[in-house]
């Protein structure tokens, strides 16, 4: 059970608050120093506090002071200051100090409810993204405490400090150069340079050069000697991203580095020993692929010496909904937009749909949603997801919204089968025409009937 820390001077409100929040472990202080000694022995991660305190129940100061220490003691804890309904300013100043929010008396229960859950997961939230930043000591960027996450992130961890040739499988958009750059941050080399490189996304007549650099004169507009990729990675790491599209005769160039780690540039007769880890990336199938003849047996055996696949977005539980979050923190600071989180409907669509372009796509929702909000919160509408979904989202879960949804839906598909029969349909119902009638009025359906009928 989670713990929550009440600091409130009245009795009666502490029991009131008490009540409405039973389904926490509340621990009461009736002032600064009570509040002070619960936080330390039992580091509860939300915090109400009432800033009116003895002995300056009348005024703020030793509130605020309660506030400060909290915060300086325990930053991450999330502290919801209540004040008098007159007292607007002074809540603004306590949010201004660092507090998450602030609820201004008479008391609601229900509303308290909400804002204390929220601040409860918020504070999993940051606490699950600080415990990834802190694995092994580097920020390894790999976010998600899904069951999938946590096997590759300590696959990574093994990895990385060895030489061998990693592959790594996944759809578009689920980070396989994030999971390439922990692996090289993780390892001996995270000093040296770390050069991603897509081979999709630059023509077969300008790969190679980029690969693998050029003399001057090599060909037209070749001015000087220009070093390629490979040798820019020099002690470092070298990420070939969608190796698949790597054009079949350069294949065969870059399975000999590989093997003899040594180059020559084009136009260029001298062999250049090169000291680089090889990456390499795919979200196509390149075992059929060398079925067909459309890659090399050599080189996909050469690059696979550890395989790792990365699992779609949709197949990580409630990973959505912490990315989702570091991406609002990241974002919010990046375009100055105080933002507090995800409305509950927001919330319900983020967890249901399908991301077909995962991360990468979760990623631009956020983005856009951040800059389109206008509220303190990310709803659906700003997440663009009003038209994608028939799913009724917790905030519409009422007994009279569903069955209105459903009885919809069911006069549609019903009109449907008839083939625009509304006797038909009235029949498949199994209601009267007269019924039938008054439920298309009721919906406003537009329903196209059969002439003559």
């Amino acid at each position: 059970m989670e713990k929550l820390l009440i600091v409130d001077d009245d009795l009666g409100i502490q029991k009131q608050l008490k009540w409405s929040l039973s389904q926490y472990e509340v621990l009461l202080a009736g002032d600064r120093e009570q509040a002070i000694s619960s936080l330390r022995m039992h580091e509860p991660k939300v915090v109400l506090l009432d800033l009116g305190l003895p002995p300056d129940a009348a005024n703020a100061s030793e509130g605020l002071k309660a506030l400060e220490q909290i915060l300086t003691l325990s930053p991450f804890t999330k502290v919801i200051v209540i004040t008098g309904n007159d007292e607007h300013q002074v809540a603004l100043d306590a949010v201004a100090k660092g507090a998450y929010d602030f609820y201004q008396k008479p008391l609601d229960g229900d509303v308290i409810n909400v804002i204390v859950e929220r601040a409860f997961n918020l504070a999993k939230i940051e606490s699950e993204n600080r415990e990834i930043r802190e694995l092994g000591g580097v920020d390894s960027g790999i976010i998600g405490s899904s069951v999938v996450m946590d096997k590759l992130r300590n696959m990574v961890k093994r990895i990385a400090p060895t030489e061998i040739t990693a592959l790594l499988l996944g759809e578009s958009g689920t980070g396989k150069e994030v999971i390439a750059n922990a692996i090289h941050q993780q390892s001996n080399r995270s000093k040296k340079p770390f050069i991603a490189i897509n081979c999709a996304s630059i023509p077969e007549t300008l790969l190679e050069s980029e690969l693998f650099g050029f003399e001057k004169g090599a060909f037209t507009g070749a001015h000087k000697m220009t070093k390629g990729k490979i040798e820019m990675a020099e002690g470092g790491t070298l990420f070939l991203d969608e190796i698949g599209d790597m054009p079949f005769n350069l294949q065969a160039k870059l399975l000999r580095f590989l093997q003899e780690r040594v180059i020559e540039r084009i136009g260029g007769r001298q062999e250049l020993a090169v000291d680089v880890r090889v990456i390499c990336a795919t979200n196509q199938n390149l075992q059929q692929m060398v079925e067909e003849k459309n890659f090399r047996e050599d080189l996909y055996y050469r690059i696979s010496e550890m395989v790792i696949p990365i699992a779609p977005l949709k197949d990580r539980d409630f990973d959505v909904l912490i990315l989702a979050q570091y991406f609002l923190l990241q974002y919010g600071k990046d375009y100055n937009v105080k933002v507090k989180g995800f409305s509950d409907n927001a919330a319900a669509a983020l967890k249901s749909h399908s991301w077909p372009g995962n991360i990468r796509e979760l990623q631009n929702k956020i983005k856009s949603a951040v800059i389109m909000a206008a509220t303190g919160q990310i709803t659906s509408e700003d997440l663009g997801f009003v038209e994608e979904s028939d799913n009724i989202s917790l905030a519409e879960f009422n007994l009279r919204g569903v069955r209105e949804k459903a009885e919809s839906k069911a006069v549609e598909q019903a009109f449907a089968l008839a083939e625009g029969n509304m006797s038909k349909t009235a029949e498949l119902l199994g209601i009267t025409r007269p019924t039938l009638y008054g439920l298309v009025d009721k919906y406003g359906l537009q329903l196209k009937t059969l002439e003559g009928e």
